[in-house]
């Protein structure tokens, strides 16, 4: 196992320092934290049991299992979180008037469960707080995706050998995920929402690509099986298709999302020129996206630029569109910001954003790029540097 550096607490204190800002400017007194994602960004591992963060004070992790949680400071071990108050008293912490919990990644009955509790307390949602705080990322967990990009890039560059004539999408994409395994890929991805599943991520091939499904992915895909409708759906790659590589790595506890795009044999003059149209948009928006600037721009600025090309009928796909083009990225893969016409946030320097300006064309197949983007005061940094032209899997 992975272990976390000796010197992980500073990493810890400055993401803890961050989210007490935010309690303050909502007068929110402590939060407290039971969903796996922010456990580890409040810890550095996952866990079972709670972390509680008040204003003053050490923050204090309350463990259910494993039971050797021994890098940090202040743990206590419980069986239930009815155990909480008492070790409070115990520790001379005063119970909380005003907590944040996480409305929008708990159950209902882990909620009502945590405010029975705390009977004399008021409740707020801290989900928003902790996305908000998640957005903007340190400098440690800069180095990680950067890691991750470097890793991914490599896989990347192996996808051409990994195809044999004849093989399906899906078969292509089990040799995708085997390369990612050897280069120490986690395995799975986490993903934010009730309505998010998807396993290491997506081969789509010719008409698959607008194929419609129940997630918010770009492009679907029809998957293989009912309980899981996304991605190849195991038909034999064709002459003329595209294949969309949309394989994530998760190395490290961070995540990494890249896009690209392959091709067996000549496909369409339209398909060629959707994906340079998704190139040039990328290169406009790397100097665009500076800190200050809203993030609607972003999409208004992609979707000009589609329109002056006449091709708004395959943005984003044909017969089922979605209605952005990024998203944030780090611990899960869908973080904020959204990158959409009716965001009301603004850029800030080190949020990590995909962007993923993409086109169906009908009988061919998805195209376009996708890269993982630190913002910085001069524009977007490219994480997940490869070239970005139609690659042959004839060659």
């Amino acid at each position: 196992m992975k272990l976390i550096p000796d010197d992980f607490q500073k990493e810890i204190n400055l993401r803890i320092s961050n989210i007490r800002k935010k309690l303050s400017d909502q007068s929110v007194e402590a939060v407290l934290i039971g969903s796996s994602p922010n456990i580890y960004y409040t810890s550095g591992r996952f866990f079972r049991g709670y972390t509680l963060i008040p204003l003053t004070g050490d923050p204090l992790w309350f463990v259910i299992k494993p039971t050797d949680f021994s890098q940090q400071p202040s743990v206590d071990y419980i069986r239930k979180p009815e155990q909480i108050p008492d070790i409070l008293r115990e520790k001379g912490y005063p119970l909380p008037s005003k907590i944040a919990l996480e409305f929008d990644d708990l159950s209902y009955s882990d909620i009502c469960r945590l405010e029975k509790v705390f009977p004399e307390s008021l409740f707020y949602n801290g989900s928003a707080i902790l996305r908000q705080v998640r957005e903007v990322k340190t400098p440690w967990e800069i180095e990680q995706m950067k890691e991750d990009g470097n890793h991914q890039v490599k896989v990347y560059s192996k996808v051409s050998d990994c195809y044999k004539p004849g093989m399906t999408d899906l078969e292509l994409q089990i040799e995708i995920e085997r390369e990612l395994r050897l280069e120490g890929a986690l395995g799975v991805l986490r993903v934010s929402g009730n309505l998010m599943e998807i396993n290491m991520g997506s081969v789509i091939s010719g008409d698959n690509a607008d194929n419609s499904g129940p997630y918010e992915f770009t492009m679907t895909g029809s998957g293989v099986h009912p309980s899981l409708p996304v991605g190849a759906d195991n038909h034999r790659i064709l002459p003329g298709h595209t294949v969309m590589v949309d394989m994530n790595g998760t190395f490290n506890g961070y995540q990494t999302d890249m896009t690209r795009v392959w091709s067996l044999g000549t496909i369409s003059p339209l398909a060629m020129k959707a994906h340079n149209c998704s190139i040039k948009i990328l290169r406009i928006l790397e100097k665009k996206a500076v800190p200050g600037i809203p993030v609607s721009e972003l999409y208004n600025t992609a979707l000009s630029i589609v329109k002056e090309e006449e091709l708004e009928p395959y943005f984003m796909g044909h017969n089922n569109k979605v209605g952005f083009i990024g998203h944030g990225v780090g611990i899960q893969l869908n973080e904020a910001p959204v990158v959409n016409a009716r965001s009301k946030e603004l850029l800030e320097e080190n949020m990590t954003i995909a962007l993923e300006p993409k086109f169906v064309i009908p009988h061919t197949g998805a195209v376009g790029v996708e890269n993982t983007y630190r913002v910085t005061a001069s524009g977007l940094e490219n994480l997940t540097i490869f070239p970005e032209d139609i690659r042959s899997l004839d060659l």
